[in-house]
């Protein structure tokens, strides 16, 4: 019987004018990045001759691909679901492809990994296990789909821990770039009584719905937004707003922040790498936040901001 790969080569294919963000979304996956990228390949010289594999000598040098190698006990969908919410937040046109994993395999493989993850104490628990809550503990059943958020991701769990931290009962909390919804119904769990959840992304939203229905949320709403554009601020404004997303959609909406928020409200950002640590707290502090915190996992980074009174 033919056995599944036990990595699988993960590649996305763009526009070569977007090759650095490809590379930079990528990046934040793994660091092990192989490029193809032919635009500056000397193909009218041919100096190389018959050494030139056809499919180079036929490639498009308009046209980019970005591989990384997934390892075969890593949540492959989780992944694919993180980059369809970056590359919709960056505007870009994209494709992938996964070579390694049997097609006929692909819907149902990842549900094999995953598996119940506790952060704090809230428990993420995927949609079709049985499981039972233990005493104090918070419960959230989720089922990812093509939606960024099922809790296996570093930048996700990060998220989790600071809002546990953070949401006081009856807060009202926005979450952009909810993806699957799993921030939102989480501030909800923790005593929210009002979150609105926001994604570029239709199918996100759909998906995000269904998952707020199935974990029986009443106060938890979802709807479409290229970040700030159709976002609805309560009287008053949030208390709490937080962001899984990447540093330079941050900062791209980091003046508009504070015009939905009450003085001394808190963000939540996740999605950080250390190299743009910098940039974030910079574009935090122009915009009027104060650090109040910063976690970290792997390579990964969550800080929790006040904005000034």
């Amino acid at each position: 019987m033919e056995q599944q790969a036990e990595w699988t080569k993960l590649t996305v294919r763009g526009s070569r004018d977007d090759l650095d963000v490809l590379t930079a979304v990528m990046g934040m996956l793994d660091n092990g990045l192989l490029i193809e990228d032919y635009s500056d390949f000397p193909f009218e010289t041919g100096m190389y001759g018959d050494l030139v594999d056809e499919t180079i000598k036929n490639a498009d040098p308009t046209r980019v691909a970005v591989s990384i190698f997934v390892a075969r006990e890593k949540n492959l969908s989780e992944y694919i679901a993180f980059l369809r919410e970056r590359f919709a937040f960056a505007g870009i046109k994209w494709g992938y492809e996964c070579e390694g994993l049997r097609e006929e395999d692909w819907a149902e493989s990842w549900k094999r990994y995953y598996h119940p993850i506790t952060v704090g104490d809230v428990t993420i628990v995927p949609a079709w296990q049985d499981y039972r809550a233990k005493d104090g503990e918070t419960v959230v059943r989720m089922d990812p789909g093509m939606a960024f958020g099922a809790g296996t991701h570093e930048t996700t769990r990060l998220a989790v821990l600071l809002l546990e931290e953070t949401v006081k009962a009856g807060d009202r909390v926005l979450d952009v770039g909810t993806g699957s919804g799993i921030l939102s119904i989480v501030a909800e769990k923790l005593g929210a009584s009002l979150v609105r959840g926001y994604d570029i992304d239709p199918v996100a939203v759909r998906v995000a719905r269904e998952n707020a229905a199935a974990n029986g949320t009443e106060n938890v709403f979802f709807d479409t937004s290229d970040l700030l554009a159709s976002v609805e601020t309560p009287d008053g404004g949030y208390d709490l707003a937080v962001a899984n997303i990447v540093c330079d959609v941050l900062l791209r909406m980091a003046p508009d922040l504070p015009a939905c928020l009450r003085p001394g409200a808190r963000l939540v950002c996740s999605g950080i790498i250390e190299g743009r640590l910098p940039d974030l707290r910079e574009g935090m502090t122009a915009a009027g936040f104060r650090e109040e915190k910063v976690v970290s996992e792997n390579d990964w980074y969550a800080l929790r901001f006040v904005l000034a009174e």
